[in-house]
């Protein structure tokens, strides 16, 4: 069973809604978006979405593969982890993936932890989270943990920003972002959105926006190594500005929690928004050469590529 650093359980709050730190979008705005096909984009580069497809690896020490869309296995410690699990061919409201799962399910080794960043669709998949034992720790924001106990896991583990738990000898920490949650018309921001620090050296971004919340976790976690950062999903600006980063801003945010390197997420898999598919990694990778920051350090990886991360 996780631990978690509090003796007692806390009392949440039934909403988390003053937290938030840009307007949710109206119903005009997103009819409005939608009606002009903001987040329609062309998918025409389909095929230049580099893809690899190897099963495990076998490599020791740290290793860091990205699954696709928010989702990485990760081998940390001992232990074998996901984030964000989305195994779906099809989510509700969007064309289905353009990409596989970079790891088949049936490749997958013995899973002992799931982090979860926030409900929504895209990172909260419920046909994939039901193929899981119901042994599996998971860990989750607050006011989530009951969409899991509900569906029979016996080891959930919600947490506010800045608490903290460990599974074995891996500490896993739940940080603030810049975002918002919503599953049904009638629970937004009902339960927390967040990132994960796991180990005290990965840095799970989820979903955010740019903002001051970035410098606060680079400044409790001053050693962390990688950040899994989103660069796609920014078109309109004026829509998702206040939701999510833009490729400069992704870069700044890896700057920001002071990590040294940085791996490239939440593009490639769905179409979300209307940017062109392949101009997220194009923008990080040229935002990343515009600081000088050395070319090894950012991982722009292919689905289903992994990479050893020493410290």
């Amino acid at each position: 069973m996780s631990q978690t650093t509090q003796r007692t359980a806390p009392v949440r709050p039934a909403t988390f809604a003053d937290r938030l730190t840009a307007p949710l979008p109206a119903f005009r705005e997103l009819l409005s978006v939608t009606w002009h096909g903001g987040l329609r984009a062309n998918i025409g580069d389909i095929d230049q979405i580099p893809v690899l497809r190897g099963g495990t690896p076998q490599a020791t020490g740290t290793v860091v593969t990205w699954v696709g869309h928010a989702t990485f296995l990760l081998r940390v410690n001992g232990l074998t982890i996901l984030t964000d699990p989305v195994w779906s061919r099809k989510i509700p409201g969007v064309r289905q993936r353009l990409t596989p799962p970079g790891v088949a399910w049936s490749d997958l080794p013995r899973i002992d932890a799931v982090v979860i960043s926030h409900n929504h669709y895209d990172h909260l998949d419920a046909p994939t989270i039901r193929r899981l034992p119901r042994s599996t720790p998971m860990f989750v924001p607050a006011n989530l943990g009951r969409w899991f106990t509900r569906r029979g896991f016996r080891d959930v583990t919600e947490l506010d920003w800045w608490e903290s738990a460990t599974l074995g000898e891996v500490s896993f920490d739940f940080v603030p972002a810049h975002h918002w949650s919503r599953r049904t018309l009638w629970d937004t921001c009902k339960s927390l959105w967040g990132g994960w620090v796991i180990d005290k050296s990965i840095y799970f971004a989820g979903d955010t926006a740019y903002g001051p919340r970035l410098a606060e976790i680079g400044e409790r976690f001053p050693f962390l190594d990688l950040a899994l950062m989103p660069v796609g999903a920014y078109e309109p600006r004026w829509f998702t500005k206040g939701n999510h980063v833009n490729p400069p801003e992704a870069v700044q945010a890896c700057l920001d929690v002071g990590a040294r390197r940085m791996a490239t997420m939440h593009w490639g898999t769905f179409v979300l928004s209307g940017e062109p598919l392949l101009e997220p990694v194009r923008l990080a990778r040229a935002a990343w050469e515009a600081r000088g920051l050395p070319r090894a350090d950012l991982w722009d990886l292919a689905v289903g590529e992994s990479r050893v991360l020493t410290a």
